[in-house]
């Protein structure tokens, strides 16, 4: 018996996925064509998309996939973004880790996860980390399904990435509402603290660039508290860059026992940093890849 070919089509003009796949795929209902994209049976140049919502650009590939789908990853905390077959981009919660600590630790992290999606997808696939988020930072993360890919990527990291934004809920008023902080930072191996300078001490240079998006005020009385939403877009990508950088201005980030004063001065019982966006250079296809993971909804206290 034949198998059945999978559908292409080539989209000739912006627009979005839902309007485009109902007027392709003629009798389909709305209901219908969500059913497709939750069974994962729609690529959008050859990256699985589940988003009714997507945009779609001139020149842009379209498939419907033949047969039941692939396997879908279901986590609370780790959610699929996007993904080829060289890449999965995925948005992570706070509290899971990138990687484990210990390469024998039994502990839950996105790696593990992500090893057994792929194992059940095919039990010759892969997957690598390109690189990495604090366990309490959630957002967007990249994952290789090669070890060569993931070389090349981690080797070629800074010509690749275009863009990092992180977002953060960090305590006070900032006195300048955008500006860029540039230190050199050096890690104490001992303590695992990483220490600001504003001098060439030998340390690593750090440029992080920031700007204001709202600041409010939470509380009352005793308990009333000043937090600025900031926007963070990164020129180097150092440990703890965005954490001490904040801290070095007298702004650290809500939630940060580290280099903050953890939950102190908010209700929110986490760190609240989040990687945004991240662009980059699709290895395979050469072109830019933007990713994105929406605002946490405990950092909607600023719009309360």
């Amino acid at each position: 018996m034949r198998r059945r070919q999978d559908t292409s089509f080539r989209v000739e003009a912006a627009t979005e996925l839902m309007p485009f796949l109902l007027a392709k795929l003629g009798g389909m209902t709305r209901t219908s064509v969500k059913q497709l994209l939750s069974q994962r049976r729609v690529t959008v140049n050859a990256g699985i998309q589940t988003r009714h919502d997507t945009p779609l650009k001139a020149g842009d590939v379209i498939n419907i996939l033949q047969g039941r789908g692939n396997v879908e990853l279901r986590h609370p905390k780790l959610r699929v973004i996007y993904e080829d077959n060289a890449l999965i981009v995925v948005e992570k919660k706070n509290g899971l880790l990138t990687v484990p600590y210990n390469p024998k630790s039994s502990e839950m992290t996105a790696y593990s996860i992500l090893k057994d999606y792929v194992r059940k997808q095919s039990n010759r696939n892969t997957v690598h980390v390109v690189h990495r988020l604090d366990r309490e930072t959630s957002g967007v993360l990249v994952f290789a399904k090669s070890a060569e890919l993931q070389e090349y990527m981690r080797t070629y990291w800074k010509q690749l990435v275009t863009r990092r934004t992180y977002v953060a809920l960090v305590e006070g008023h900032l006195e300048k509402k955008e500006g860029t902080i540039t230190s050199w930072l050096t890690e104490d191996n001992q303590t695992a603290m990483v220490y600001s300078s504003q001098t060439d001490n030998g340390g690593q240079k750090a440029i992080t660039n920031y700007k204001v998006l709202k600041a409010t005020t939470i509380g009352e009385g005793d308990q009333e508290t000043n937090i600025s939403l900031v926007e963070l877009n990164l020129e180097t990508g150092r440990t703890n860059q965005i954490r001490v950088h904040m801290q070095s201005i007298g702004h650290p980030i809500i939630g940060d026992r580290k280099y903050g004063h953890g939950n102190e001065y908010s209700p929110i019982d986490r760190l609240c940093l989040h990687a945004r966006t991240l662009e980059f250079i699709h290895p395979m296809t050469e072109k830019k890849a933007r990713f994105e993971a929406p605002l946490p909804k405990e950092f909607k206290v600023v719009e309360s």
